[in-house]
């Protein structure tokens, strides 16, 4: 029963993984056969300036997104997880964006992130005169400015939060209520039970959640910074290591340097998994079971 979930892994895994390794640690651009660069193609990467912009945008993203991802996804699931009017409306509206396929979710939000017409600036415009918001600035240049256009591919990610949503809601759903139940008892205020029954109980899926979408996010930028802000405003504000990449890979024809890059990325999640695996046991020690 084991077999078909092996041969995926090994033909759509494994195998891939081998060859990217391979390409590492060569020169190969479709046309010559691979040639053997040792670590050519790395101390290129260490003296590439686009490059180190593009690990530093990853690193800067995965560090805010992750975050902002799993509390507001953790806030839904204490909002929706009880049967209240609306509830059933609210927890669809929060899966509906994750269902939408990513390139038509890029292209939505290319004309949502427009700053003339699109109706986010729009609605920031209320209130305002001569198209200045009602604090009297600008609103924010979403496709022109690096840092706006850091921030949106940041507001983008939020939506899809779906999956971790549905763990959350399931996790929430599944504390025992009696442990509720005495704490009322103790007049125990609902932060008191937030803050030490509901948070320790999820804590181990919270950090679960959060493994994954430190994974997750370094691969989730490639589309919006394709499809939105093709890797700019200039110089290089959205350009992610998934979409250095794509552009070295398949528009240069650099594979062996692309295969270098995907490596980096890879050790780059395997640090992020490492890392976070470390504070799980960390946390272990002092909530035991």
């Amino acid at each position: 029963m084991l077999a078909p979930y092996l041969v995926g892994l090994v033909g759509l895994v494994l195998l891939p993984a081998l060859g990217i390794l391979a390409l590492a640690f060569s020169h190969y651009d479709l046309v010559r056969p691979p040639a053997w660069a040792g670590f050519d193609n790395f101390t290129a990467l260490v003296e590439d300036p686009i490059f180190r912009i593009a690990v530093t945008n990853t690193l800067v993203f995965a560090m805010v997104a992750v975050p902002l991802r799993v509390l507001l996804a953790l806030g839904l699931a204490l909002l929706l997880h009880r049967r209240a009017p609306g509830a059933g409306t609210g927890r669809a509206a929060a899966l509906l964006p994750t269902a939408v396929p990513e390139i038509a979710y890029g292209l939505l939000w290319l004309w949502l992130l427009n700053p003339l017409y699109g109706p986010i600036n729009q609605v920031l415009r209320v209130g305002g005169e001569n198209g200045l918001t009602a604090l009297g600035r600008t609103p924010p240049q979403w496709l022109t400015d690096p840092t706006d256009a850091r921030a949106a591919i940041i507001l983008m990610s939020l939506f899809t939060m779906g999956e971790t949503f549905v763990v959350l809601l399931a996790a929430r759903r599944a504390l025992p209520r009696d442990v509720y139940e005495m704490a009322a008892v103790e007049d125990a205020t609902g932060w008191d039970m937030f803050r030490r029954i509901t948070l320790p109980l999820m804590a181990p899926v919270l950090a679960l959640l959060a493994v994954r979408d430190a994974i997750a996010s370094l691969h989730f930028t490639f589309v919006p910074a394709f499809v939105v802000t093709d890797g700019g405003p200039p110089p290089y504000a959205t350009t992610y290591l998934s979409l250095f990449v794509y552009q070295t890979g398949f528009e240069y024809l650099r594979y062996g340097y692309a295969a270098a890059a995907t490596l980096v990325m890879m050790l780059l999640t395997l640090t992020a998994v490492l890392v976070q695996w470390r504070l799980i046991r960390r946390y272990r020690r002092f909530y035991p079971r």
